[in-house]
Protein backbone atom coordinates (compact mmCIF):
# COMPACT_ATOMS: atom_id res chain seq x y z
CA UNK A 1 0.00 0.00 0.00
CA UNK A 2 2.87 2.33 0.87
CA UNK A 3 4.45 1.73 -2.57
CA UNK A 4 1.18 2.60 -4.31
CA UNK A 5 0.92 5.82 -2.28
CA UNK A 6 4.53 6.76 -3.15
CA UNK A 7 3.88 6.08 -6.83
CA UNK A 8 0.75 8.26 -6.85
CA UNK A 9 2.67 11.00 -5.01
CA UNK A 10 5.41 10.91 -7.65
CA UNK A 11 2.98 10.95 -10.56
CA UNK A 12 1.11 14.01 -9.27
CA UNK A 13 4.05 15.97 -7.87
CA UNK A 14 3.84 19.64 -8.91
CA UNK A 15 6.50 22.19 -9.81
CA UNK A 16 6.62 25.36 -7.76
CA UNK A 17 5.94 28.46 -9.89
CA UNK A 18 8.59 30.50 -8.07
CA UNK A 19 11.24 27.87 -8.79
CA UNK A 20 10.24 27.80 -12.48
CA UNK A 21 10.70 31.57 -12.74
CA UNK A 22 14.03 31.50 -10.89
CA UNK A 23 15.23 28.63 -13.08
CA UNK A 24 14.30 30.59 -16.19
CA UNK A 25 16.27 33.64 -15.04
CA UNK A 26 19.36 31.80 -13.82
CA UNK A 27 19.67 29.01 -16.39
CA UNK A 28 23.00 28.89 -18.25
CA UNK A 29 21.12 27.73 -21.32
CA UNK A 30 18.56 30.55 -21.22
CA UNK A 31 16.97 31.30 -24.56
CA UNK A 32 17.60 34.80 -25.93
CA UNK A 33 14.86 37.31 -25.10
CA UNK A 34 14.59 39.13 -28.43
CA UNK A 35 10.85 39.42 -29.17
CA UNK A 36 9.02 42.76 -28.87
CA UNK A 37 5.25 43.24 -28.57
CA UNK A 38 5.03 43.83 -32.34
CA UNK A 39 7.02 40.65 -32.98
CA UNK A 40 4.60 38.71 -30.78
CA UNK A 41 1.51 40.04 -32.59
CA UNK A 42 3.00 39.24 -36.00
CA UNK A 43 4.12 35.81 -34.78
CA UNK A 44 0.53 35.18 -33.72
CA UNK A 45 -0.83 36.34 -37.09
CA UNK A 46 1.95 34.42 -38.84
CA UNK A 47 0.84 31.21 -37.16
CA UNK A 48 -2.92 31.74 -37.25
CA UNK A 49 -3.41 33.00 -40.82
CA UNK A 50 -2.45 30.09 -43.01
CA UNK A 51 -3.96 26.70 -43.67
CA UNK A 52 -7.23 27.76 -42.04
CA UNK A 53 -7.78 30.42 -44.71
CA UNK A 54 -5.93 29.01 -47.68
CA UNK A 55 -6.85 25.31 -47.37
CA UNK A 56 -9.25 24.17 -44.63
CA UNK A 57 -11.97 26.72 -45.45
CA UNK A 58 -12.73 24.89 -48.69
CA UNK A 59 -12.54 21.39 -47.23
CA UNK A 60 -14.75 22.19 -44.22
CA UNK A 61 -17.34 24.07 -46.30
CA UNK A 62 -17.58 21.25 -48.85
CA UNK A 63 -17.85 18.36 -46.40
CA UNK A 64 -19.34 19.72 -43.15
CA UNK A 65 -21.02 23.13 -43.03
CA UNK A 66 -21.50 24.70 -46.48
CA UNK A 67 -21.77 28.53 -46.47
CA UNK A 68 -22.59 28.30 -42.75
CA UNK A 69 -18.89 27.71 -42.15
CA UNK A 70 -18.88 31.39 -41.19
CA UNK A 71 -20.91 30.34 -38.11
CA UNK A 72 -18.37 27.55 -37.47
CA UNK A 73 -15.54 30.09 -37.49
CA UNK A 74 -17.52 32.39 -35.17
CA UNK A 75 -18.12 29.52 -32.70
CA UNK A 76 -14.43 28.59 -32.80
CA UNK A 77 -13.45 32.24 -32.38
CA UNK A 78 -15.65 32.54 -29.28
CA UNK A 79 -14.05 29.42 -27.77
CA UNK A 80 -10.62 30.79 -28.64
CA UNK A 81 -11.27 34.21 -27.09
CA UNK A 82 -12.34 32.55 -23.84
CA UNK A 83 -9.33 30.21 -23.88
CA UNK A 84 -7.11 33.11 -25.01
CA UNK A 85 -8.00 35.11 -21.90
CA UNK A 86 -6.91 32.13 -19.79
CA UNK A 87 -3.72 31.74 -21.84
CA UNK A 88 -2.97 35.43 -21.36
CA UNK A 89 -3.09 35.08 -17.56
CA UNK A 90 -0.78 32.07 -17.60
CA UNK A 91 1.64 33.56 -20.15
CA UNK A 92 2.01 36.73 -18.09
CA UNK A 93 2.29 34.84 -14.79
CA UNK A 94 4.65 32.07 -16.00
CA UNK A 95 6.61 33.62 -18.92
CA UNK A 96 8.63 30.52 -19.84
CA UNK A 97 8.73 28.21 -22.84
CA UNK A 98 6.43 25.20 -22.80
CA UNK A 99 2.94 26.68 -23.02
CA UNK A 100 0.24 24.45 -21.49
CA UNK A 101 2.80 21.82 -20.52
CA UNK A 102 4.53 24.26 -18.15
CA UNK A 103 1.21 25.58 -16.84
CA UNK A 104 -0.10 22.07 -16.13
CA UNK A 105 3.07 21.11 -14.25
CA UNK A 106 2.26 23.77 -11.65
CA UNK A 107 -1.46 22.96 -11.27
CA UNK A 108 -2.05 19.26 -11.99
CA UNK A 109 1.22 17.44 -11.42
CA UNK A 110 3.81 15.62 -13.52
CA UNK A 111 1.77 12.82 -15.11
CA UNK A 112 -0.90 15.22 -16.37
CA UNK A 113 1.78 17.70 -17.47
CA UNK A 114 3.42 14.90 -19.47
CA UNK A 115 0.06 13.96 -20.95
CA UNK A 116 -0.66 17.50 -22.15
CA UNK A 117 2.95 17.93 -23.30
CA UNK A 118 2.57 14.77 -25.37
CA UNK A 119 -0.72 16.10 -26.78
CA UNK A 120 1.02 19.39 -27.63
CA UNK A 121 3.66 17.46 -29.54
CA UNK A 122 0.82 15.80 -31.48
CA UNK A 123 -0.78 19.21 -32.04
CA UNK A 124 2.33 20.94 -33.38
CA UNK A 125 3.67 17.94 -35.24
CA UNK A 126 0.49 17.45 -37.24
CA UNK A 127 -0.15 21.19 -37.57
CA UNK A 128 3.26 21.63 -39.20
CA UNK A 129 2.70 18.60 -41.39
CA UNK A 130 -0.79 19.63 -42.53
CA UNK A 131 0.34 23.16 -43.37
CA UNK A 132 3.27 21.74 -45.35
CA UNK A 133 0.78 19.61 -47.33
CA UNK A 134 -1.31 22.74 -47.99
CA UNK A 135 1.85 24.59 -49.08
CA UNK A 136 2.58 21.77 -51.48
CA UNK A 137 -0.90 22.07 -53.02
CA UNK A 138 -0.48 25.78 -53.77
CA UNK A 139 3.09 25.36 -55.01
CA UNK A 140 2.08 22.58 -57.42
CA UNK A 141 -0.82 24.74 -58.64
CA UNK A 142 1.55 27.64 -59.28
CA UNK A 143 4.09 25.41 -61.05
CA UNK A 144 1.32 24.10 -63.32
CA UNK A 145 0.35 27.70 -64.12
CA UNK A 146 3.97 28.40 -65.07
CA UNK A 147 4.00 25.36 -67.35
CA UNK A 148 6.24 23.22 -65.11
CA UNK A 149 5.33 19.53 -65.28
CA UNK A 150 6.17 18.31 -61.76
CA UNK A 151 6.52 14.49 -61.45
CA UNK A 152 3.29 13.09 -59.99
CA UNK A 153 5.10 10.24 -58.25
CA UNK A 154 6.64 12.73 -55.80
CA UNK A 155 3.70 15.16 -55.61
CA UNK A 156 1.30 13.49 -53.17
CA UNK A 157 0.80 11.45 -50.02
CA UNK A 158 2.03 7.85 -49.95
CA UNK A 159 -0.97 6.70 -47.88
CA UNK A 160 -4.62 7.73 -47.59
CA UNK A 161 -7.47 6.81 -45.26
CA UNK A 162 -10.98 6.08 -46.52
CA UNK A 163 -14.05 4.40 -45.00
CA UNK A 164 -12.52 1.00 -45.81
CA UNK A 165 -9.27 1.81 -43.99
CA UNK A 166 -5.73 2.72 -45.04
CA UNK A 167 -4.74 2.49 -48.70
CA UNK A 168 -1.49 2.94 -50.61
CA UNK A 169 -1.85 5.68 -53.22
CA UNK A 170 0.95 4.47 -55.48
CA UNK A 171 2.94 7.68 -54.96
CA UNK A 172 6.38 7.75 -53.39
CA UNK A 173 6.22 10.93 -51.26
CA UNK A 174 4.96 14.51 -51.21
CA UNK A 175 8.34 16.05 -51.98
CA UNK A 176 7.33 19.76 -51.96
CA UNK A 177 5.94 19.32 -48.42
CA UNK A 178 9.21 17.79 -47.22
CA UNK A 179 11.20 20.52 -48.99
CA UNK A 180 9.47 23.46 -47.28
CA UNK A 181 9.90 21.87 -43.84
CA UNK A 182 13.65 21.60 -44.45
CA UNK A 183 13.94 25.24 -45.62
CA UNK A 184 11.98 26.61 -42.65
CA UNK A 185 14.08 24.58 -40.20
CA UNK A 186 17.24 26.17 -41.60
CA UNK A 187 15.83 29.64 -40.80
CA UNK A 188 14.87 28.58 -37.27
CA UNK A 189 18.33 27.25 -36.50
CA UNK A 190 19.68 30.66 -37.55
CA UNK A 191 18.10 32.26 -34.46
CA UNK A 192 14.80 33.64 -33.14
CA UNK A 193 15.54 37.26 -34.16
CA UNK A 194 16.18 36.27 -37.77
CA UNK A 195 13.11 34.03 -37.78
CA UNK A 196 10.92 36.85 -36.41
CA UNK A 197 12.16 39.25 -39.10
CA UNK A 198 11.37 36.76 -41.87
CA UNK A 199 7.94 36.18 -40.31
CA UNK A 200 7.19 39.93 -40.14
CA UNK A 201 7.88 40.35 -43.86
CA UNK A 202 5.74 37.34 -44.78
CA UNK A 203 2.84 38.52 -42.58
CA UNK A 204 2.69 41.86 -44.41
CA UNK A 205 2.62 40.04 -47.77
CA UNK A 206 -0.04 37.48 -46.90
CA UNK A 207 -2.39 39.87 -45.08
CA UNK A 208 -2.12 42.21 -48.08
CA UNK A 209 -3.03 39.37 -50.44
CA UNK A 210 -5.99 38.32 -48.28
CA UNK A 211 -7.31 41.89 -48.23
CA UNK A 212 -7.01 42.01 -52.04
CA UNK A 213 -9.05 38.80 -52.30
CA UNK A 214 -11.76 40.15 -49.98
CA UNK A 215 -11.87 43.58 -51.61
CA UNK A 216 -11.92 42.50 -55.28
CA UNK A 217 -13.76 39.22 -54.65
CA UNK A 218 -16.83 40.97 -53.20
CA UNK A 219 -17.90 42.17 -56.65
CA UNK A 220 -17.95 38.54 -57.91
CA UNK A 221 -20.11 37.17 -55.10
CA UNK A 222 -23.26 35.41 -56.31
CA UNK A 223 -25.66 35.35 -53.37
CA UNK A 224 -27.41 32.27 -54.80
CA UNK A 225 -24.33 30.31 -53.68
CA UNK A 226 -25.37 31.06 -50.10
CA UNK A 227 -28.73 29.33 -50.59
CA UNK A 228 -29.32 27.26 -48.57
CA UNK A 229 -27.08 28.97 -46.05
CA UNK A 230 -27.27 25.92 -43.78
CA UNK A 231 -27.49 22.87 -46.10
CA UNK A 232 -29.84 20.13 -44.97
CA UNK A 233 -28.27 17.35 -42.93
CA UNK A 234 -27.61 14.19 -44.96
CA UNK A 235 -28.83 11.94 -42.17
CA UNK A 236 -25.33 11.44 -40.77
CA UNK A 237 -24.09 13.40 -37.77
CA UNK A 238 -21.62 16.08 -38.83
CA UNK A 239 -22.62 16.18 -42.50
CA UNK A 240 -24.29 19.59 -42.83
CA UNK A 241 -27.13 20.98 -40.72
CA UNK A 242 -26.28 22.22 -37.23
CA UNK A 243 -24.26 19.10 -36.41
CA UNK A 244 -22.17 19.92 -39.50
CA UNK A 245 -21.66 23.46 -38.26
CA UNK A 246 -20.34 22.15 -34.94
CA UNK A 247 -18.16 19.55 -36.63
CA UNK A 248 -16.91 22.25 -38.99
CA UNK A 249 -16.12 24.42 -35.96
CA UNK A 250 -14.16 21.54 -34.40
CA UNK A 251 -12.18 20.90 -37.60
CA UNK A 252 -11.33 24.57 -38.27
CA UNK A 253 -10.53 25.16 -34.60
CA UNK A 254 -6.89 24.36 -35.20
CA UNK A 255 -6.80 27.34 -37.58
CA UNK A 256 -6.61 29.48 -34.43
CA UNK A 257 -3.77 27.41 -32.99
CA UNK A 258 -1.30 30.27 -33.48
CA UNK A 259 -1.83 31.94 -30.13
CA UNK A 260 -0.98 28.65 -28.41
CA UNK A 261 2.23 28.56 -30.45
CA UNK A 262 2.80 32.15 -29.41
CA UNK A 263 2.70 31.19 -25.73
CA UNK A 264 5.54 28.69 -26.30
CA UNK A 265 7.77 31.68 -27.16
CA UNK A 266 7.19 33.41 -23.80
CA UNK A 267 10.74 32.51 -22.76
CA UNK A 268 12.05 34.61 -25.67
CA UNK A 269 9.89 37.73 -25.16
CA UNK A 270 11.59 40.93 -23.91
CA UNK A 271 8.72 41.93 -21.60
CA UNK A 272 6.46 38.87 -21.39
CA UNK A 273 4.27 40.05 -18.50
CA UNK A 274 2.96 43.01 -20.52
CA UNK A 275 3.43 41.86 -24.10
CA UNK A 276 2.23 38.23 -24.09
CA UNK A 277 -1.43 39.10 -23.33
CA UNK A 278 -1.33 41.79 -26.04
CA UNK A 279 0.19 39.42 -28.57
CA UNK A 280 -2.33 36.65 -27.86
CA UNK A 281 -5.53 38.73 -27.82
CA UNK A 282 -4.71 41.23 -30.63
CA UNK A 283 -3.55 38.55 -33.08
CA UNK A 284 -6.60 36.42 -32.27
CA UNK A 285 -9.05 39.30 -32.88
CA UNK A 286 -7.45 40.27 -36.22
CA UNK A 287 -7.43 36.69 -37.47
CA UNK A 288 -11.04 35.94 -36.49
CA UNK A 289 -12.22 38.89 -38.61
CA UNK A 290 -10.07 37.76 -41.56
CA UNK A 291 -11.32 34.14 -41.38
CA UNK A 292 -15.00 35.04 -41.35
CA UNK A 293 -14.56 37.61 -44.14
CA UNK A 294 -12.66 35.22 -46.41
CA UNK A 295 -15.16 32.38 -45.86
CA UNK A 296 -18.05 34.70 -46.73
CA UNK A 297 -16.45 35.81 -50.01
CA UNK A 298 -15.16 32.34 -50.91
CA UNK A 299 -18.53 30.58 -50.57
CA UNK A 300 -20.16 33.48 -52.42
CA UNK A 301 -17.87 33.27 -55.46
CA UNK A 302 -18.10 29.50 -55.91
CA UNK A 303 -20.56 26.85 -54.72
CA UNK A 304 -19.39 25.14 -51.53
CA UNK A 305 -19.75 21.68 -53.11
CA UNK A 306 -16.78 22.42 -55.40
CA UNK A 307 -14.39 23.58 -52.68
CA UNK A 308 -12.94 20.28 -51.45
CA UNK A 309 -9.56 20.93 -53.13
CA UNK A 310 -6.02 21.66 -51.82
CA UNK A 311 -6.14 25.31 -53.03
CA UNK A 312 -9.77 26.58 -52.71
CA UNK A 313 -9.03 30.31 -52.91
CA UNK A 314 -7.03 29.77 -56.09
CA UNK A 315 -9.97 27.79 -57.49
CA UNK A 316 -12.39 30.61 -56.65
CA UNK A 317 -10.15 33.16 -58.36
CA UNK A 318 -9.80 30.95 -61.45
CA UNK A 319 -13.59 30.47 -61.60
CA UNK A 320 -14.11 34.21 -62.22
CA UNK A 321 -12.44 33.86 -65.63
CA UNK A 322 -10.65 36.95 -66.95
CA UNK A 323 -12.09 39.18 -64.23
CA UNK A 324 -9.64 38.27 -61.49
CA UNK A 325 -7.09 36.29 -63.48
CA UNK A 326 -4.48 38.96 -62.71
CA UNK A 327 -4.94 38.23 -58.99
CA UNK A 328 -4.37 34.47 -59.28
CA UNK A 329 -0.55 34.45 -59.16
CA UNK A 330 -0.59 36.94 -56.26
CA UNK A 331 -3.03 34.75 -54.32
CA UNK A 332 -0.90 31.66 -54.88
CA UNK A 333 2.34 33.45 -54.01
CA UNK A 334 0.66 34.97 -50.93
CA UNK A 335 -0.61 31.56 -49.88
CA UNK A 336 2.81 30.01 -50.36
CA UNK A 337 4.47 32.78 -48.34
CA UNK A 338 1.71 32.71 -45.72
CA UNK A 339 1.81 28.97 -45.22
CA UNK A 340 5.59 29.18 -44.92
CA UNK A 341 5.26 31.53 -41.93
CA UNK A 342 2.75 29.17 -40.29
CA UNK A 343 5.20 26.30 -40.63
CA UNK A 344 7.93 28.53 -39.18
CA UNK A 345 5.94 29.43 -36.04
CA UNK A 346 4.53 25.92 -35.59
CA UNK A 347 7.99 24.42 -35.90
CA UNK A 348 9.24 26.96 -33.37
CA UNK A 349 6.45 25.90 -31.00
CA UNK A 350 7.14 22.21 -31.50
CA UNK A 351 10.87 22.54 -30.82
CA UNK A 352 10.19 24.61 -27.65
CA UNK A 353 7.89 21.90 -26.34
CA UNK A 354 10.65 19.29 -26.81
CA UNK A 355 13.06 21.74 -25.15
CA UNK A 356 10.84 22.32 -22.10
CA UNK A 357 10.00 18.66 -21.54
CA UNK A 358 13.67 17.72 -21.95
CA UNK A 359 14.75 20.33 -19.36
CA UNK A 360 12.53 18.51 -16.86
CA UNK A 361 14.22 15.19 -17.70
CA UNK A 362 11.13 13.60 -19.26
CA UNK A 363 12.78 13.46 -22.70
CA UNK A 364 16.49 12.96 -23.52
CA UNK A 365 18.64 15.95 -22.51
CA UNK A 366 19.94 16.41 -26.06
CA UNK A 367 16.65 18.22 -26.85
CA UNK A 368 17.35 20.93 -24.24
CA UNK A 369 20.80 21.83 -25.55
CA UNK A 370 20.91 25.44 -26.77
CA UNK A 371 23.20 26.61 -29.57
CA UNK A 372 25.94 28.77 -28.07
CA UNK A 373 25.84 31.31 -30.93
CA UNK A 374 22.23 31.42 -32.09
CA UNK A 375 20.55 30.80 -28.72
CA UNK A 376 18.05 28.24 -30.01
CA UNK A 377 17.46 24.56 -29.14
CA UNK A 378 19.03 23.31 -32.37
CA UNK A 379 18.81 19.56 -31.69
CA UNK A 380 15.10 19.84 -30.89
CA UNK A 381 14.57 21.85 -34.08
CA UNK A 382 16.41 19.32 -36.25
CA UNK A 383 14.48 16.41 -34.73
CA UNK A 384 11.16 18.26 -35.20
CA UNK A 385 11.96 18.90 -38.85
CA UNK A 386 12.79 15.25 -39.58
CA UNK A 387 9.60 13.89 -38.00
CA UNK A 388 7.43 16.64 -39.48
CA UNK A 389 8.89 16.14 -42.96
CA UNK A 390 8.22 12.40 -42.87
CA UNK A 391 4.59 12.79 -41.80
CA UNK A 392 3.95 15.60 -44.32
CA UNK A 393 5.41 13.46 -47.08
CA UNK A 394 3.45 10.31 -46.26
CA UNK A 395 -0.09 11.34 -45.19
CA UNK A 396 -2.98 13.40 -46.66
CA UNK A 397 -4.38 16.67 -45.35
CA UNK A 398 -7.75 15.44 -44.02
CA UNK A 399 -6.13 12.88 -41.70
CA UNK A 400 -3.63 15.41 -40.33
CA UNK A 401 -6.06 18.32 -39.77
CA UNK A 402 -8.51 16.32 -37.63
CA UNK A 403 -5.72 15.15 -35.32
CA UNK A 404 -4.53 18.74 -34.87
CA UNK A 405 -8.03 19.90 -33.94
CA UNK A 406 -8.57 17.37 -31.17
CA UNK A 407 -5.14 18.11 -29.69
CA UNK A 408 -5.80 21.85 -29.76
CA UNK A 409 -9.23 21.51 -28.19
CA UNK A 410 -7.86 19.34 -25.40
CA UNK A 411 -5.04 21.80 -24.70
CA UNK A 412 -7.47 24.72 -24.51
CA UNK A 413 -9.79 22.78 -22.19
CA UNK A 414 -6.94 22.05 -19.78
CA UNK A 415 -5.80 25.69 -19.77
CA UNK A 416 -9.32 26.86 -18.90
CA UNK A 417 -9.65 24.34 -16.06
CA UNK A 418 -6.13 25.09 -14.78
CA UNK A 419 -6.95 28.78 -14.32
CA UNK A 420 -9.79 27.85 -11.94
CA UNK A 421 -7.59 25.38 -10.05
CA UNK A 422 -4.73 27.85 -9.64
CA UNK A 423 -7.01 30.67 -8.51
CA UNK A 424 -8.25 28.38 -5.70
CA UNK A 425 -4.94 26.76 -4.71
CA UNK A 426 -2.55 29.73 -5.10
CA UNK A 427 -4.56 32.98 -4.91
CA UNK A 428 -1.52 34.92 -3.66
CA UNK A 429 0.48 34.65 -6.89
CA UNK A 430 1.39 37.80 -8.83
CA UNK A 431 -0.91 37.99 -11.87
CA UNK A 432 0.11 40.85 -14.22
CA UNK A 433 -2.95 39.95 -16.33
CA UNK A 434 -6.11 38.49 -14.81
CA UNK A 435 -8.75 36.55 -16.73
CA UNK A 436 -12.05 38.36 -16.05
CA UNK A 437 -15.18 36.73 -14.61
CA UNK A 438 -13.52 33.59 -13.23
CA UNK A 439 -14.86 30.87 -13.09
CA UNK A 440 -17.56 31.80 -15.66
CA UNK A 441 -15.24 32.49 -18.64
CA UNK A 442 -12.95 29.46 -18.08
CA UNK A 443 -15.95 27.14 -17.62
CA UNK A 444 -17.66 28.45 -20.76
CA UNK A 445 -14.40 28.14 -22.72
CA UNK A 446 -13.90 24.56 -21.56
CA UNK A 447 -17.52 23.68 -22.37
CA UNK A 448 -17.30 25.02 -25.95
CA UNK A 449 -14.08 23.07 -26.50
CA UNK A 450 -15.53 19.82 -25.11
CA UNK A 451 -18.66 20.12 -27.27
CA UNK A 452 -16.48 20.49 -30.36
CA UNK A 453 -14.31 17.54 -29.34
CA UNK A 454 -17.42 15.36 -29.05
CA UNK A 455 -18.38 16.46 -32.59
CA UNK A 456 -15.21 14.96 -34.10
CA UNK A 457 -15.33 11.52 -35.81
CA UNK A 458 -14.58 8.35 -33.82
CA UNK A 459 -11.56 7.64 -36.05
CA UNK A 460 -9.95 10.84 -34.74
CA UNK A 461 -10.53 9.75 -31.14
CA UNK A 462 -9.09 6.30 -31.92
CA UNK A 463 -5.87 7.89 -33.23
CA UNK A 464 -5.71 10.13 -30.15
CA UNK A 465 -6.04 7.08 -27.88
CA UNK A 466 -3.27 5.31 -29.77
CA UNK A 467 -1.04 8.39 -29.47
CA UNK A 468 -1.79 8.62 -25.72
CA UNK A 469 -0.88 4.96 -25.14
CA UNK A 470 2.45 5.50 -26.92
CA UNK A 471 3.08 8.56 -24.75
CA UNK A 472 2.36 6.67 -21.52
CA UNK A 473 4.77 3.90 -22.55
CA UNK A 474 7.52 6.50 -23.08
CA UNK A 475 6.74 8.20 -19.76
CA UNK A 476 6.80 5.04 -17.64
CA UNK A 477 9.87 3.55 -19.36
CA UNK A 478 11.93 6.75 -19.58
CA UNK A 479 10.33 9.92 -18.19
CA UNK A 480 9.47 8.77 -14.66
CA UNK A 481 12.96 7.33 -14.15
CA UNK A 482 14.70 10.51 -15.34
CA UNK A 483 12.35 13.16 -13.98
CA UNK A 484 14.37 15.95 -12.35
CA UNK A 485 11.48 16.88 -10.07
CA UNK A 486 11.09 13.32 -8.77
CA UNK A 487 14.78 12.63 -8.48
CA UNK A 488 15.88 15.66 -6.51
CA UNK A 489 18.29 14.71 -3.71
Amino acid sequence: MHKIYNMIERLFKKKDITSILNESKSSNNELKRSLSATNLVTLGIGAIVGTGIFVITGQAAATYAGPALTISFAISALGCVLAGLCYAEFAAMIPVSGSVYSYSYTTMGEILAWFIGWILILEYLFACSSVAVGWSGYMLSLLTEWGVDFPQQIAGATFDHAKDGWIWTGKIINFPAVFIVAIVSAFLIGGIKQSALVNNIIVVIKVGVILLFIGFGLSYVDTSNWVPYIPENTGNFGEFGWSGIFRGAAVVFYAYLGFDALSTAAGEAKNPQKDMPKGILISLAICAILYISVTTVLTGIINYKELNVPAPIALAIDSTGEGLSWLSPFIKLGAIAGLSSVILVMMLGQSRIYYSISKDGLLPKTFSKVHTTHGVPHNATIFASIITGLIAGLFPLHVLSELVSIGTLMAFTIVCISIIVLRKTQPQLNRPFRTPFVPFIPLLGATICIVQMVSLPWSTWARLIGWTILGLIIYFTYGLKNSKLNNKP
